[in-house]
């Protein structure tokens, strides 16, 4: 593992590649390279060279991410039996920096091509989403029409299934109640004749050639 120790606005930082670091506020913009040049350490692996007091020719390439202020510190004074009471807040400005590469006479732009590439792959990827996504209106206006004929057309069956055999099991029961009036209606008629100046004796029934006896 590659890092060094640099001094910025007298503290020391322990700067690692691909890592950030805050110093104290710098008086330059947000997205501009900053170079520190006061190594005062450098280890890459087993090997560790250390300066005198500085070690030359190993700048710490650098890329401001923001400016922002640190936590809010309270300054409370008071002198006691003098009424003497004095209340001071206080919020540090620092600077992020974003470390690219330690050491080398020039910064080796890799990443930003990397960056630039991926952009471009997720301008493509939403480019062709909005193409389906204008293409697909046809296809989802017909689905729901689809969709509506068979949600009525399934309370409809089940309506229709009673309808139908009510009036099949109904038909016959009425026909058979009009034949056996009909019928009854027949044979009292034609029984009245025959049962004339015959009286059969009440709460009696009598078979076939036999009478039966009065009480």
């Amino acid at each position: 593992m590659k890092y060094a120790i640099v001094e910025s606005g007298g503290k020391q930082f322990r700067a690692v590649e691909g890592g950030t670091i805050e110093v104290d506020r710098l008086p330059v913009e947000s997205g501009a390279k900053v170079k520190l040049e006061q190594v005062l350490l450098l280890a890459d692996g087993e090997n560790i060279s250390v300066g005198t007091p500085l070690v030359k020719d190993m700048p710490i390439w650098t890329m401001v991410i923001e400016h922002f202020k640190g936590p809010k510190v309270n300054i409370f004074n008071y002198s006691p039996k003098k009424r003497i009471r004095v209340k001071i807040g206080h919020r540090q400005n620092y600077t992020r920096l974003l470390v690219e590469q330690i050491g080398g006479s020039e910064l080796v732009k890799k990443e930003p091509v990397k960056v630039e590439k991926a952009v471009e792959v997720e301008a493509e990827e939403l480019a062709s989403q909005v193409k389906t996504e204008t293409s697909s209106p046809k296809g989802k206006a017909e689905k729901p029409a689809k969709a509506e004929p068979k949600a009525k057309a399934s309370p409809s069956k089940g309506k229709s299934a009673p309808t139908e055999k009510k009036p099949a099991a109904k038909l016959p029961a009425k026909a058979t109640t009009k034949s056996s009036t009909k019928k009854t209606a027949a044979t009292k008629g034609k029984a009245t004749p025959s049962a004339k100046g015959k009286k059969s004796p009440q709460g009696t029934s009598s078979p076939k050639g036999k009478t039966a006896p009065k009480k």
